[in-house]
């Protein structure tokens, strides 16, 4: 029996029919084998346009349907769903992209992509004569979700998946959670401290029992897909019993040989080998680092609750969706830059920001009181020459906040911005207003000719072109060189690179569509949230993780979950395991089957993507992708090549 296929050209509002005679392509189709019915639209993804064409597939009994419009990445979903509502498989559905790939591509010749659009809807048509109707593939999904990482953006994830009763694990690399959050004091705009923000977002947490958090916990395997992660969770040891005596804890600090630069305060203080929870930092416990320990047995002398014969422990989680909320890095300037590493006095902002902590009356830096404050913005973002191309966004509102804390909190400090433009975008704009009305003074140069900073008897110098003053060499003497630095993607992404997931060019971990898909990857029941995808403030991070806690709720709320049937498929008659395919696979969706007469390959159907990757590398051509068919393609490239 004939097919009956139904052709739609959209006009896209003028962005195809500017450049595509769309009347023109409709009349060169509709003759075509096949087409039963075809029609321009001015919108075709408009209401209107959808109820007519559901009216069109009933009354003209339409087998398939094709649009000819924008790119299938914004209306495929839209178009399935109007076949679906008329009645037919939504497979039965093709997407033609005559605006990306025509007229947006050939603007300049109206003639030329009026004849190409023509060819690739006439190869639509020449693709859906021979497929086929396909049932999605269901596959059974466990109601649990992973989320590594407990910051921020982790920890409102958690609370997020675990009100809509959903099984979470929450997994920290750290024996505390909080992140840098908890490092930081007063925040803007809500002028909260991190301490604040983490002692309420841990408290929550407490209140759901189905939520299970493991510190000290790294994952070290996984095995599985969507809707059935197997994780296996590794677990240091404290070395230090649950609720110890806090006395004999604070004597065995005290006796402790051993001091190392304290990270939480950015190497400004030292702490012992042996060390209690900041506040804001959670749990709050006792840990021995055996990292720099060097089990000279002193604490043990004074305090029973230490125990060395402890190993770390291992379990495993199932789950059918993970989300990776792990954070960021602080940028860490190279050496000399800026004078960073050589000039004492030359400082990070993270660490700034811990020295108003820190310092309660005076600011004192190398014992010398701080009056004059130079801030270099833009040390590891927009580098001219290096590979951090890209802008922080936060920087520049958290440089000018600090700034106004510390002209509140001490006396006569004077600040001075040494900037390539300020961006305090959207309401942060107030805090630019309230430092130009406070005094403290901006100065600009080009992105090519960057400040220096230079030390000369013992005195400490920052030289610029200044913009604001038409490029006059300024030199100011500094107390104190504050270098406002970006976010960066972490140095340890292990996690990341075990379940393969994409990076972008900057490193940070890739989402599918920044726009129509933020917060998901090309790993199927994977979500990223947070400034493990990019620099963001407190504010966007929780936003995109309670985007990334509904999605991947959207996995595992029903207990199966539909996949798309676009996956490779092997016949085995032919397939002999020349192990070819298993090696392109970048998803490790393809396994080996050992018959006794023979050996072959199967798909595992939950984890291809369909990408087609394993297709011309099998030199017995045993494999095809369903609806990619080498009949499809090929009546599609003979439909192009025709003059």
């Amino acid at each position: 029996m004939s097919k009956k296929i139904g052709v739609y050209i959209c006009s896209c509002g003028g962005n195809i029919s500017d450049y595509v005679d769309v009347e023109k392509v409709k009349a060169a189709i509709e003759t075509e084998e096949n087409v039963a019915f075809s029609k321009t639209a001015m919108f075709a993804c408009s209401d209107a346009s959808q109820k007519e064409m559901e009216k069109d597939i009933q009354e003209n009994n339409l087998d398939d349907v094709i649009v000819a419009s924008c790119s299938p990445k914004l209306h495929l979903t839209t178009f399935r769903a109007v076949t679906v509502r008329a009645g037919l498989n939504k497979f039965s559905y093709y997407h033609a992209n005559i605006r990306e790939q025509v007229s947006w591509a050939h603007s300049d010749d109206k003639s030329g992509a009026t004849e190409n659009a023509i060819h690739v809807v006439k190869a639509a048509i020449a693709k859906m004569r021979h497929a086929k109707p396909l049932d999605p593939i269901i596959i059974r999904s466990k109601k649990a979700v992973a989320v590594i990482g407990a910051g921020v953006s982790g920890m409102r994830a958690a609370i997020g998946l675990a009100k809509m009763e959903c099984e979470v694990y929450l997994i920290e690399r750290n024996h505390f959670i909080g992140g840098h959050t908890a490092q930081w004091e007063e925040l803007f705009p809500s002028e909260e401290t991190g301490r604040d923000i983490i002692t309420r977002l841990y408290q929550e947490l407490l209140r759901y029992k189905n939520i299970k958090l493991y510190t000290g916990a790294r994952i070290v395997e996984n095995s599985g897909h969507i809707g059935n992660f197997i994780l296996k969770v590794k677990i240091d040891p404290l070395f230090v019993h649950e609720n110890p005596d806090i006395s004999e804890v604070e004597k065995a600090i005290a006796v402790c040989p051993v001091t190392v630069p304290d990270a939480f305060n950015f190497n400004l203080t030292e702490r012992k080998a042996i060390y209690r929870n900041h506040p804001g930092e959670f749990p709050e416990r006792t840990v021995v680092d055996v990292q720099h320990c060097t089990r000279c047995g002193e604490c043990i002398k004074v305090c029973k609750s230490i125990d060395f014969s402890k190993e770390e422990t291992s379990l495993e989680l199932q789950v059918g969706s993970i989300l990776f909320a792990t954070g960021f890095d602080p940028y860490t300037p190279g050496e000399n830059e800026f004078g960073y590493g050589q000039i004492p006095n030359v400082i990070t902002l993270p660490q700034f920001m811990r020295l108003i902590a820190l310092n309660d009356k005076r600011l004192i830096v190398n014992g010398k009181d701080i009056k004059k404050i130079a801030y270099i913005y833009c040390v590891g973002s927009r580098q001219p020459d290096g590979d951090l191309k890209y802008c922080s966004r936060y920087c520049c509102t958290a440089a000018i906040h600090a700034s106004i804390r510390a002209r509140k909190k001490y006396q006569n400090i004077s600040n001075f911005h040494f900037t390539r433009g300020v961006r305090t975008y959207g309401k942060q704009e107030v805090y630019y207003n309230e430092s130009l009305r406070a005094g403290d003074v901006f100065l600009q140069s080009f992105d090519h000719e960057l400040p220096v900073v230079y030390e000369k008897e013992n005195r400490t110098f920052v030289k610029i072109n200044d913009i604001l003053t038409e490029q006059k060499e300024l030199v100011l003497e500094a107390d104190l060189v504050v270098l406002v630095t970006s976010m960066v993607p972490r140095t340890d992404q292990s996690t990341a690179s075990l379940f393969k997931l994409p990076k972008g060019r900057d490193n940070f971990l890739k989402e599918v569509h920044m726009k129509l898909r933020p917060v998901e990857t090309v790993i199927d029941g994977i979500t990223i949230a947070g400034t493990c995808q990019g620099p963001m403030n407190i504010t966007e991070s929780v936003s995109s993780s309670l985007s990334a806690a509904v999605k991947a709720y959207s996995y595992v709320s029903k207990g199966e979950i539909e996949l798309e049937p676009i996956v490779a498929s092997i016949n085995k008659n032919i397939c002999t395991w020349c192990n070819a395919c298993y090696e392109a696979c970048p998803f490790d969706a393809i396994n080996k089957v050992d018959e006794i007469s023979k050996s072959y390959a199967v798909i595992n159907n939950s984890i291809c993507k369909g990408c087609g990757m394993c297709l011309p590398v099998c030199p017995y051509d045993a494999i095809e992708l369903i609806t990619y068919s080498n009949r499809e393609i090929e009546e599609m490239i003979d439909m192009l090549s025709k003059d």
